[in-house]
């Protein structure tokens, strides 16, 4: 068990964090813009992502600690700093994993009505958050001498994650001057789902000083349950021992990813509104969808209560398997057929900007505004199991030629208080290429930092 904690410990030192791009958000150079609110005030002719290099995103940070915290040469015993991160780490602590992949991605102006522009596409997400299991992450490290009386509750165990492919179009019109509007429906393919929420019950060491022994251990009120959909074929494959079994895998993941996993639906709707000529506010909501599993579906849930006396340690050596037994008899874990759903994790946007210094000059490629600086602020949020995540950012862009615009920003999150972040976006001719980063104070240190970010692609613009 401590083994796992300790690999728990390092994966939050290296997992990727929440979906939130700050420096993309309402960079209306780029038509990724476009999926972050699908109202940007764009003014593209048309766009076609390079396939499969339109946008390669990744996040890597988490909240709570860092792998230098634990792995750090300093002198002290590992076993101390180990203890000393759990100690450190709250039930509201957790670690996500965000990853996304265009595979294809498109757009043109209409040819009937100007004021539309239309836009589409494909990619791939990948979506993990896991809460750290403060209660017994201590119950397993230092076990429960020191704890008498003291619940640990089931509640602390929380994660989710999800594999899929996202099939989506949209739309943006120019209502006025002012507003311009967008939607974009999402159709959700499911590759691969888990999900462990809403656990409840305590377990519970109490002294019993009039009994046969001295501690009573009690499992109240447990109601712990794990459901998945994609998983129980997966397994069958591996039991199956064949030569194939990867080949067989692949063929599964492949024919989910091209609707033939769990369906669901969703929508994506924003706006851009010009409050004057130089001030412009915006507000999104992405992902505000379901998906369905009832395709490959199996629910692990125990349910129950349980009491046995012992010594300061539950399970002996000596009484191992008939607690064992008797646990399993008394919280039987069932095996569920149910179907169930889930609801996207929800996103929203808004963002303040004052546009200035209005290029007079010629040869001006002005294909979003006029001016050449502008300086905001944005918020975002995330909603997850336990509670939202929350960020806000200061930004500034710059058109520092007619080929190359850049924007830089500062955020503060659950992850960090200083990061700061830069993107730049090239436009030569139609060809147009996009780097981002964040988090750029503590690259120096990558082990000591709470996160890093990066994100590039190609594109070719009219």
């Amino acid at each position: 068990m401590r083994i796992l904690l300790c690999l728990y410990i390092g994966l939050l030192g290296c997992s990727l964090y929440s979906q939130n791009k700050e420096t993309l958000y309402d960079f209306t150079d780029l038509p990724q813009s476009l999926m972050l609110n699908p109202g940007a005030d764009i003014n593209f002719k048309y766009h076609a992502g390079v396939p499969f290099l339109s946008q390669i995103h990744v996040n890597v940070g988490f909240k709570g600690a860092s792998i230098y915290d634990v792995f750090a040469d300093d002198g002290r015993d590992i076993n101390d700093k180990i203890e000393n991160t759990i100690n450190t780490l709250g039930s509201n602590d957790f670690f996500t994993l965000t990853q996304q992949l265009e595979i294809i991605n498109f757009g043109w102006r209409s040819k009937k009505d100007t004021n539309l522009y239309y836009s589409g596409g494909i990619y791939q997400e990948l979506d993990l958050i896991v809460y750290f299991p403060k209660d017994f992450a201590v119950l397993a490290y230092q076990g429960n001498q020191d704890f008498i009386n003291v619940p640990f509750r089931f509640s602390n165990i929380s994660a989710t994650g999800e594999f899929l492919t996202v099939y989506h179009f949209g739309y943006n019109k120019k209502v006025n001057k002012k507003l311009t509007f967008g939607a974009r429906a999402k159709l959700y393919s499911s590759i691969f789902n888990f999900r462990s929420t809403k656990n409840r019950g305590t377990f519970t060491t109490i002294e019993t000083p009039q009994g046969n022994n001295i501690y009573q251990h009690i499992i109240s009120n447990a109601d712990a349950s794990l459901q998945t959909a994609g998983y129980a074929s997966l397994r069958d494959i591996e039991s199956e021992d064949n030569a194939d079994g990867a080949k067989q895998v692949l063929n599964k993941f492949l024919g989910r990813a091209f609707l033939g996993g769990n369906l669901g639906v969703g929508v994506d709707i924003g706006f851009s509104y010009k409050l004057e000529d130089q001030w412009t506010i915006t507000g999104s909501m992405t992902d505000l969808g379901m998906i369905f599993y009832t395709k490959d579906v199996e629910t692990y849930r125990a349910r129950g209560s349980f009491v046995f006396e012992g010594l300061e340690t539950p399970i002996t050596d000596d009484n191992g398997q008939d607690i064992l037994d008797e646990l399993e008899e008394a919280i039987p874990i069932d095996t569920l057929n149910t179907s169930y759903t889930a609801l996207r994790p929800l996103k929203l946007n808004g963002s303040i900007k004052y546009s200035f210094n209005r290029y007079v000059g010629d040869g001006c490629d002005c294909q979003d505004s006029p001016y050449q600086d502008a300086f905001g602020f944005q918020l975002f949020t995330q909603f997850r199991p336990k509670r939202p995540q929350y960020a806000a950012s200061l930004f500034y862009y710059k058109r520092l030629s007619n080929f190359l615009k850049g924007k830089v920003t500062y955020t503060v999150d659950d992850y960090s208080y200083k990061n700061i972040g830069l993107l730049l976006s090239t436009h030569i001719n139609k060809i147009n290429f996009y780097i981002s980063a964040n988090n750029l104070l503590e690259y120096s240190n990558l082990a000591d930092a709470r996160g890093a970010s990066v994100q590039l692609g190609f594109n070719v613009i009219m």
